[in-house]
């Protein structure tokens, strides 16, 4: 809509219907000290063509990370997508579709979100999937509100291999609620399960593959909160699916994580979705929306809101959770994006994934003994844990080096573990092509070669 300014007129009549003389009287009750003294230094106004032409050089000081090689990950990932997403996803009966979680939505936003259900209880092994939740982070934290409700307990184990930004969301959720919230520190790169979880744990949470790219030991987390009668969660990268066995196959209770590798832009960090999945015995636990299939009077298939948890739905004190969005709109391209690559689909992404990881691995580590592997004794997927040995120095001119050529990468562990100066991580998807493994070989022997005959 476009902004109509009020002539001079105009402001006189509404500062006399107030009793004030100026627009400065509108602003006494903040203190003269923090008051800008001056004109604002606001330049003259530009015509459409200017505006469109200035506005664009600040987007053209961007640089979209398909514009070149992305080698970073840490929860966001390059990876492509079937053309048919953005084509089905962009039309008007889903794009322009009201609130999805009303009673009254249309048979094809219900059904397109039970298909989404459907395959997201697939690729975690559980038996129920929700219709999808806020984003990765909040899932976790809903995931332990659930444990904390169905057990009854106020602890909560996390491992500190879970994305840092997902421990955040989980404090916040649980700061106020009285609930002890323990970590389990990392050896050699993966958790160490070995004192943290006791008879008053309520639930014990993982992420797969974890913050480091490391391959957890799903039985041991597993096996941790059944020794002690706690809920096991797992944090999910659903790429990772089409290698490694889910976590309901673990015997997982709750399964969760983020869908934005499932067809979702990077986005400058989102908008993306959570999923959230668990065993049918915990269906009225569970937050957020669950659509179900039925029959209409005529006994035609038809689909319809089962469940609805939330406060909006029914009385608060019986609510699971009075904020778990579900982005259905994104979490409509994953479901478009899951159906068009279907299991063996996943299964190539991953497997190409896996195989750029290996290359990466291998020929970076080769190519320079100022570089290594952080934890070679340890699996990983699709991202790899390196070490430099000039520590977060290297790092950091490494980082700036590989910018300047054009290549996003290196994301610096010591920001969020202490004990670990000098590592860092690089992910590879299907997007990573070989030529583009050499380009970040060759800036980085540069770099290290430079920092060598200093």
């Amino acid at each position: 809509m476009p902004y109509i300014q009020n002539s001079e007129e105009d402001q006189k009549a509404m500062l006399a219907e107030i009793g004030l003389t100026s627009l400065d009287g509108l602003f006494t009750t903040i203190p003269e000290d923090i008051r800008l003294q001056k004109a604002m230094d606001i330049r003259a106004g530009l015509t459409e063509a200017e505006l469109k032409s200035a506005l664009q050089a600040h987007a053209d000081a961007n640089r979209p990370a398909g514009k070149g090689p992305c080698f970073l990950g840490g929860g966001s990932y390059w990876h492509d997508w079937p053309a048919l997403v953005d084509s089905i996803a962009s039309r008007g009966e889903f794009l322009t579709a009201y609130t999805p979680y009303q009673p009254e939505c249309s048979q094809g936003t219900l059904q397109a979100v039970f298909e989404f259900q459907t395959m997201i209880a697939d690729i975690c092994g559980c038996e129920v999937a929700n219709a999808s939740m806020y984003d990765g982070a909040s899932a976790v934290a809903e995931a332990a509100l659930m444990a904390v409700n169905i057990k009854r307990r106020q602890k909560v184990v996390v491992s500190a291999g879970v994305h840092p930004d997902a421990r955040a969301a989980l404090a916040t959720y649980l700061k106020h609620l009285d609930v002890e919230l323990v970590e389990a520190p990392l050896l050699n790169g993966a958790t160490d399960w070995s004192l943290s979880p006791d008879s008053e744990t309520a639930a014990v949470i993982v992420q797969q593959p974890n913050f480091l790219g490391v391959v957890e030991d799903l039985d041991a987390a597993s096996n941790a909160a059944k020794e002690c009668g706690a809920m096991s969660v797992c944090s999910f990268y659903p790429v990772a699916a089409g290698l490694l066995r889910s976590p309901g196959d673990a015997d997982f209770d709750i399964v969760v994580g983020d869908g934005q590798s499932l067809g979702v832009p990077l986005g400058f960090g989102g908008p993306y979705f959570g999923f959230f999945a668990t065993r049918m015995k915990y269906v009225r636990k569970m937050p957020g929306r669950l659509v179900g299939q039925s029959e209409d009077t005529e006994g035609k298939r038809a689909f319809t809101l089962t469940f609805a948890t939330r406060e909006q739905h029914i009385r608060r004190e019986k609510a699971t959770s009075n904020i778990c969005t579900n982005n259905a709109l994104i979490a409509l391209r994953g479901c478009i994006h899951m159906a068009a690559l279907g299991p063996q689909g996943l299964e190539e992404v991953a497997c190409v994934s896996r195989q750029r990881a290996l290359e990466l691995a291998a020929t970076l580590t080769a190519s320079s003994d100022q570089i290594s592997l952080a934890f070679p004794e340890q699996a990983f997927f699709n991202e790899v844990a390196f070490k430099a040995a000039g520590g977060d120095s290297d790092v950091l001119r490494l980082q700036r080096a590989l910018a300047d050529a054009g290549i996003a990468g290196v994301l610096s562990m010591s920001r969020w573990y202490d004990d670990m100066p000098g590592v860092f991580t690089l992910a590879c998807t299907e997007c990573i092509q070989p030529v583009d493994i050499a380009a970040l070989v060759d800036v980085t022997n540069q770099v290290l070669q430079m920092e060598v005959a200093s």
